[in-house]
């Protein structure tokens, strides 16, 4: 399974952007469908933003639609997560996770890193 490492979370104000990176071991990385979640205290992990299987599309959360991008270079063996105009009911921990089969509980996830969100 690919091995995962998130970075760039943070500490911003309400309105600003922060962008996350997970970089992923092993030469198998473009064959994974790749996400992130979020969990924030008390309540439970949510999708965020993903790829497909096939890799031609990418599918939002309605609440972080148009405020958050998802990308990847598969040369980096890296996955990325713009997030702009940052509000404070995104303060979580986000996770990146990949996955090759259905779900994504069945991937390989992250250790999280912390976003937070100041008002």
């Amino acid at each position: 399974q690919v091995q995962l490492v998130e970075s760039g979370g943070g500490l911003v104000q309400a309105g600003g952007s922060l962008n996350l990176s997970c970089a992923a071991s092993g030469r198998t990385f473009s064959s994974y469908a790749m996400g992130w979640f979020r969990q924030a205290p008390g309540k439970e992990r949510e999708f965020v933003a993903g790829f497909t299987l096939r890799g031609d599309s990418t599918t939002y959360a309605d609440s972080v639609k148009g405020r958050f991008t998802i990308s990847r270079d598969n040369a980096k063996n890296t996955v990325y997560l713009r997030m702009v105009s940052l509000k404070p009911e995104d303060t979580a921990v986000y996770y990146c996770v990949g996955r090759r089969g259905i779900t994504w509980s069945g991937g390989s996830w992250g250790q999280g890193t912390q976003v937070t969100v100041s008002s």
